[in-house]
């Protein structure tokens, strides 16, 4: 009988010993870098040549060539295996020719559609990390086709490669344990309009959305760092939370060593780049941003800015910095704190 008893304590002893190897070795495994080197130029390249290409005829609001971008964002989505928050085959949510009319002087707009996807946290499912760029661009103008490969489809296949990241991780048990919401929107070059729609509209409480890092245009090298094309311009990361600005620092020193240039962060930057893409309907709310952002270049919101002189390497390197970001924002313990609000 003490033999017995024995086997089984030694047995159980193992098995215990066993489960607390594993589960070390479980820690000292960097998964936010494990499932960010899904995250390719290769990749970006592919999705972007398509995005951008001249079938697409610039993915002008409401015109034929968007409605064929909402479906590849939405493809990509279902093949992902990437839900959508509105609920089952869903991902659009519609942005009526009158809301559009009503706040742009940019021409007679026709409906139009944001495009969402979101995985849910397994923690804090309530709390809402939002990931932003904008799918629309120019269009066609005088017959010539502006295809917008860094306006701002750089930012859109960016969220497509992020997303792919995390529901890797998802799939894998491993978080994040915080909802993380991909909100493409549309109408940006009419004014903001799709993330002011949303911001008006939102699909999850204003007060449940911990930040929106917005991506807008990171493929090019704008003429002040044509010696040096390691950087990325960030705006805003300090003006409502100090720990998301920490958080972004630390996650690019950590994993991307890319030269964060704060110029344009300038409250007496007369370009007012703040205040000129998305994510300023977030901020308008005291909702912590980040801007991401080239720089304009020589192709800027011309027919000339096309998917082969994208830099896609750098656009690889940029876009992990986005995800190591977001997957600190959505895995830390507590909330972003919004320490300078009203300031």
């Amino acid at each position: 009988m003490k033999n017995t008893f024995y086997t089984i304590g030694l047995f159980f002893l193992i098995a215990c010993s066993s489960s607390k190897t594993t589960t070390q070795e479980d820690l000292n495994i960097d998964y936010a870098a494990k499932y960010a080197e899904s995250i390719t130029a290769e990749n970006l390249k592919t999705h972007l040549y398509i995005f951008a290409s001249d079938e697409f005829e610039g993915r002008n609001t409401g015109e034929p060539g968007q409605k064929k971008a909402i479906k590849y964002l939405k493809d990509f989505y279902v093949s992902q295996g990437i839900a959508s928050p509105l609920g089952g085959d869903d991902y659009f949510q519609e942005v009526s020719a009158e809301f559009l009319n009503k706040n742009s002087r940019r021409g007679n707009l026709k409906d139009s559609e944001n495009v969402l996807a979101f995985i849910k946290g397994t923690e804090k499912p309530d709390e809402i990390v939002v990931i932003s760029a904008h799918l629309d661009h120019e269009g066609i103008k005088n017959g010539v086709i502006y295809n917008g490969a860094d306006d701002d489809g750089s930012g859109s296949m960016a969220i497509l490669e992020i997303a792919e990241a995390f529901q890797k991780a998802a799939k894998a048990g491993k978080g994040p344990k915080r909802s993380v919401l991909f909100l493409h929107v549309t109408g940006e070059e009419k004014g903001l309009l799709g993330s002011k729609y949303y911001t008006e509209n939102p699909v999850f409480p204003l007060t449940n959305t911990v930040c929106d890092l917005n991506i807008d245009m990171i493929g090019r090298v704008d003429k002040a760092h044509t010696l040096d094309s390691n950087y990325v311009y960030l705006i805003g990361a300090d003006k409502l939370s100090t720990e998301l600005h920490e958080i972004s620092e630390k996650a690019n020193t950590k994993y991307t060593n890319i030269n964060l240039d704060y110029k344009y962060n300038d409250e007496n930057d007369p370009n007012r780049f703040y205040y000129r893409s998305d994510h300023y309907n977030f901020a308008k709310h005291n909702i912590p941003v980040i801007f991401y952002f080239n720089g304009t270049h020589e192709d800027y919101h011309r027919p000339s800015d096309t998917p082969d002189k994208i830099e896609y390497d750098l656009l690889e390197k940029r876009t992990r910095l986005v995800f190591h970001t977001a997957w600190e924002v959505a895995n830390r313990e507590a909330r972003l704190v919004v320490d300078k609000a009203g300031k």
